[in-house]
């Protein structure tokens, strides 16, 4: 199997604080490997460990077969790197900071325009595109950066958080650009706080709390570690909810609990929960709006493996 991005018993510290505990990473080619973890966990540090710009305090890293340490222009020859805020030259249009970024990477300056063009056009950036940066907003700015680090075609890149401060439409844009770099050949390592992009993008994920690793599986390996499967219902007529309690409790023997509002929800040991829940529901003439067998959610494994909820969850409450 080849991969990537490598790194072995990677350590950090800054001052009192140890940010890293020797956690292990690894992403095969062309794929996503989405690293989760709560504020402070050290998911940005490690990414800027293997971006070359932090030294590891010790273990080994290597991105696109080069060892970080040893041959760092090698490694930034071969990726793009795109940090938790855009970082665009204000004074310059949005053509003009890819124009430069182009130059800087030794692309013909025909060639820079060209690749400019082409990406103002994928980030739907093009009719913004000869206005100065600085009078871009936020979500923009966003854009033009995660451009800024694709200009040279990198084969790995690293995106720390970069739906930061989108909106859901152009969350679900960016999300498109990143299974286009996959399609394309691109590894991407992708650090998050959005447990549904995680799920939508990553092949596998990492869990960093505390600097150190806690888990490590595929988006469905990590549901299947809480637990099984969860019957939810909700009947049309709130009024019926005890007696759907009752049928739920008939089901599982595991403790019917809340699944949102006027909805009842109960762990099940396997399919067959369902259609006796629905022929239950029939023969108590019961009409729902939900009905639905499912795997935990990544926000629930999250909170299971860290004990912290995620910041979409603390916003949610």
């Amino acid at each position: 199997m080849t991969y990537a991005i490598e790194a072995e018993g990677l350590t950090k510290r800054f001052g009192d604080t140890q940010a890293l505990r020797g956690i292990d990473l690894a992403a095969r080619e062309g794929t996503v490997l989405g690293v989760l973890g709560p504020n402070g966990a050290g998911k940005t540090t490690a990414v800027r460990i293997l971006a070359t710009l932090l030294a590891a305090d010790s273990g080994r890293a290597t991105v696109a077969g080069f060892d970080v340490a040893t041959h760092p222009q090698q490694v930034r020859q071969q990726i793009g790197l795109t940090g938790q805020f855009a970082s665009v030259d204000e004074d310059l249009t949005g053509r003009q900071n890819l124009v430069m970024i182009g130059q800087l990477l030794d692309l013909a300056t025909p060639t820079a325009r060209a690749r400019a063009t082409e990406l103002l056009e994928w980030f739907e950036l093009a009719d913004a595109a000869d206005r100065v940066a600085k009078t871009y907003s936020g979500g923009m700015r966003r854009r033009l950066d995660l451009a800024a680090s694709l200009v040279g075609r990198p084969a790995i890149v690293f995106l720390d958080e970069p739906t930061t401060g989108l909106d859901p439409a152009k969350r679900e844009a960016m999300w498109d650009v990143v299974r286009r770099l996959v399609t394309d050949g691109s590894t991407v390592l992708l650090t998050t706080q959005y447990l549904e992009e995680a799920d939508a993008l990553a092949d596998e994920i990492t869990v960093i709390d505390r600097g150190e690793v806690i888990a490590h599986d595929t988006p469905l390996g990590l549901k299947r570690t809480v637990g099984g499967q969860r019957l939810t219902v909700r009947p049309t007529d709130p009024g019926r909810l005890e007696d759907v309690r009752a049928i739920l409790a008939a089901v599982s023997d595991k403790p019917v609990e809340g699944g949102g509002r006027d909805a009842l929800s109960v762990a099940v040991a396997g399919d067959e929960a369902m259609a006796a829940t629905v022929a239950r529901l029939h023969t108590a003439g019961i009409a729902v709006t939900e009905l639905s067998l499912h795997l935990p959610s990544l926000d629930e494994v999250f909170f299971t493996i860290t004990g912290q909820r995620t910041e979409t969850d603390e916003e949610a409450a």
